[in-house]
């Protein structure tokens, strides 16, 4: 039976790995560049603006597809910017059926004019707050340092995340370009994330290969995996069928390390030539424990609900695949047990059910 993108947005869904500064409106890019008085924006129509994003991100291309966040970030740059953008996420959310959603962004990008790092979080936590109580859609922080920069500024970075472990953060990142930038670089911060009991995720195998994911979660800890595109490198694959795994691949699979898929995403950035190439369907087919996800709804000009869609379009997701992934995702969020549970089976479960009963 098709799924329509209009079922799918009613459907209950979870959002792990989206980032702030990549789905923000065109309409506020426009008006929070007029209030600071940035004028670099491209253009101040927002059709067009939307397009010049989406144009801009779809080239193949990981450092092109990053340009646009010099425009996102640039007009972040106040409190009252930065809560508003989290606010209307928010609502975002909730208009595309997502229950929960943990938004990540790297607060050192947001201090231009001056800003500390604990006040661009506690502005971008005071949006989200809002959103929570208006739209009741549930939230996680996850605090992203940046593989370019010096090791010192992970610390700093990882320092923050656990300074705001009881207001909002879940969670600590390492993103950006990959090549030539290794997660092992930053082990010191992800040791201290680790001797403070706290989460870990970490971009990789997106724009590198498998040794990008093997380093991010031997030498750093990592307990999920953004994109894990590259991990069908350590398997011996002919016509969609697993010869063989390497040992990376069958610890990935015999450990339950989610994995963050970013299907749009990954054929924009160059990840994956095309849809049809992407590994997805191959982790789907093998048990991999894997997530559905946006990466950057203003660059690629998607929702979670286009994604599912996506998955269901592409490579035959029934209703049943889509609520096992939705769960997987639930059971795979960084808060806690009782509270990841109670919405499994209090907003999840009876929300799949409910979506069965319309089919």
């Amino acid at each position: 039976m098709q799924l329509t993108k209009d079922f799918l947005r009613i459907v209950p869904k979870v959002l792990l790995h989206d980032h702030l500064d990549g789905g923000v409106r065109p309409q506020t890019v426009i008006e929070l560049a007029k209030d600071q008085k940035y004028t670099k924006l491209p253009t101040n129509d927002p059709g067009e603006l939307d397009q010049w994003f989406q144009r801009g991100a779809q080239r193949g291309s990981l450092p092109l597809f990053l340009e646009g966040f010099e425009h996102t970030c640039g007009v972040m740059q106040t409190e009252e910017s930065l809560e508003r953008v989290a606010y209307e996420m928010m609502e975002d959310m909730k208009k595309d059926g997502v229950v929960y959603v943990e938004t990540r962004f790297a607060p050192v990008f947001h201090t231009n004019k001056g800003l500390s790092t604990s006040r661009v979080m506690k502005s971008v936590i005071k949006g989200l707050e809002r959103g929570k109580k208006d739209f009741g859609v549930q939230y996680g922080v996850i605090i992203c340092a940046l593989r370019h920069m010096e090791p010192t500024v992970s610390q700093e970075v990882a320092e923050l995340a656990v300074e705001f472990r009881n207001h909002g953060s879940v969670g600590f990142d390492l993103a950006g370009e990959e090549g030539g930038y290794p997660p092992k670089k930053h082990v010191d911060a992800f040791h201290y994330i680790q001797r403070e009991n706290f989460n870990i995720t970490i971009h990789a195998g997106e724009a590198f290969g498998k040794e990008s994911i093997w380093q991010a979660i031997q030498w750093c800890g990592a307990h999920r995996i953004g994109h894990g595109t590259r991990l069908i490198e350590d398997m011996k694959v002919k016509d969609g069928e697993v010869l063989s795994m390497g040992t990376l691949a069958q610890y990935v699979l015999d450990k339950r390390i989610p994995i963050e898929i970013c299907l749009t995403s990954n054929v924009h950035t160059g990840a994956v030539r095309s849809l049809e190439e992407h590994p997805f369907p191959i982790y789907h087919k093998y048990k991999f424990r894997l997530t559905l996800n946006t990466d950057d709804r203003l660059m690629s000009g998607i929702t979670l609900t286009d994604e599912y869609h996506v998955a269901h379009k592409y490579y035959n997701l029934t209703l049943n695949d889509l609520e096992k992934i939705t769960i997987n995702a639930m059971k795979s969020a960084f808060i806690p047990y009782k509270d990841r549970i109670k919405i499994i089976y209090d907003i999840l479960k009876p929300g799949y059910a409910d979506a069965r009963k319309r089919l």
